[in-house]
């Protein structure tokens, strides 16, 4: 080899290995046998795969707790074989699979609606060859093994019936630790850190409505003896090994937080006539929250002379004890997106189509300016509890009042979810396995 290929073909292989390194790693919902593992042979110092379309496809339903989301993928290679991400179809529908719960046959209008959309993207010569998968996230992990089995299992015939690739694991509940992992490597591939190892790779938060994630790249080697059993994950990629500090918490997410904060217990619906009373709300005020298919009743607490103080002292109430503080997470980059975001955007902190940076203290004062709106006037009746629950989840956390955070929907036009990682891993996986 000539030292001055040297570049180039460096530049081949992270892209290859980007693609299909998670082959050397199976996270522990999707553990595969070594002989199933696909493998892929490439030609003689050219990086090009053998026997490969130029352009290809993958789905990927995201089913959240709050609602059902297809991304369409459209992949393209360059002339030295590697893989392009050209473009992304995006849709989501309301509401989430799990408000289908007692009548699971009910989802199929939303779910054949969305694959709809992906039919008419992607070209009929393709559909045999594009993967079709769906990863259901909190909002089925939280409903009884049984319900949400039937879910699956409708999802999964529907699913047989497209003229899609549709393999044997492609309708099921992701692990959370997977899912703060996936996006974690969507947002370092769509920001261009994987590709260039002098840069920093950054952070991932992400709030959903039943769980939200932390995935960093700790840097500070105190980090990984202070880490609770199991929030140190380890993979490969381009030969490095990565060490990531990664975890889900389940039932804290934005929604079921709500419900939590206001006494309520996930799953179960209220007794005739009985309320929930939160001093979050304007004393008094009456008002309705709907959360994984249950209605519940809802009036503001009497007697509340800040609605603020009062709040966020339930708040902290409620997540005492409950997420891990980090030092190392103050001094790092973190990316912060769903509801984080729509917060932010509720309360003008952000454009809503760019996002932006906010800092903590940020997401604090626009709280203090809610609570003390809506005893005015009832305003957004949950937007008070919202930002003093996002205010003190970051701040348990481990995010300092100064600290700044990007807040985005998308980087380089693509949804910065989990979808793109674990559509790069499902691609890979199914080629060997369907």
């Amino acid at each position: 080899m000539k030292i001055s290929k040297l570049p180039c073909l460096l530049l081949i292989a992270l892209c290859v290995m980007l693609f299909f390194s998670y082959i050397t790693w199976s996270p522990r919902s999707h553990v595969e046998e070594e002989d199933n593992v696909p493998k892929f042979e490439l030609e003689e110092g050219s990086g090009r795969k053998t026997a490969a379309s130029e352009v290809f496809y993958g789905i990927m339903f995201d089913a959240g707790s709050t609602g059902t989301r297809v991304h369409v993928y459209k992949f393209s290679r360059t002339s030295s074989g590697a893989p392009n991400l050209d473009h992304e179809t995006f849709k989501a529908i309301k509401p989430g699979l799990s408000a289908y719960a007692d009548e699971p046959e009910k989802c199929a209008a939303g779910i054949k609606e969305l694959l709809d959309i992906a039919m008419a993207e992607i070209p009929d010569n393709l559909w045999s060859s594009t993967p079709l998968v769906l990863k259901a996230t909190a909002g089925l992990r939280l409903l009884p093994g049984e319900k949400a089995q039937k879910l699956l299992d409708t999802v999964r015939d529907i699913f047989k019936s497209s003229p899609f690739l549709v393999g044997k694991d492609s309708v099921s509940i992701m692990n959370g630790t997977d899912e703060g992992i996936f996006a974690w490597i969507t947002v370092n591939f769509l920001a261009g850190s994987l590709s260039n190892q002098s840069a920093k790779l950054a952070g991932m938060l992400d709030l959903g409505g039943g769980s939200t994630q932390i995935t960093f790249y700790p840097y500070d080697k105190d980090t990984f003896p202070s880490a609770p059993p199991g929030f140190i994950t380890t993979f490969q990629l381009f030969n490095r090994t990565y060490h990531l500090y990664s975890h889900s918490y389940l039932g804290l997410g934005l929604m079921s937080a709500r419900l939590e904060i206001m006494g309520g217990k996930e799953g179960i619906p209220l007794q005739p006539g009985e309320e929930l009373v939160t001093p979050c709300l304007a004393p008094a005020y009456v008002t309705e929250f709907e959360h994984a298919g249950i209605t519940y009743k809802v009036k503001g607490e009497k007697g509340v002379t800040s609605v603020y103080e009062s709040c966020y002292r339930k708040v902290g109430e409620m997540l005492k004890g409950k997420v891990n503080h980090v030092k190392e997470v103050a001094v790092l980059y973190f990316y912060a997106f769903s509801y984080y975001f729509d917060r932010a955007e509720d309360t003008h902190l952000i454009d809503p189509e760019i996002g932006g940076f906010v800092k903590v203290k940020d997401f604090k004062v626009a709280a203090n300016n809610e609570c003390t709106d809506i005893e005015k006037s009832g305003g957004h009746p949950f937007l008070c509890m919202d930002l003093c629950y996002i205010t003190h989840l970051l701040q348990d956390l481990g995010f300092p009042e100064e600290k700044q955070l990007k807040l985005v929907k998308k980087i380089n036009d693509v949804e910065t979810s989990w979808a793109l990682g674990a559509t790069f891993y499902y691609m890979s996986l199914m080629q060997g396995n369907v």
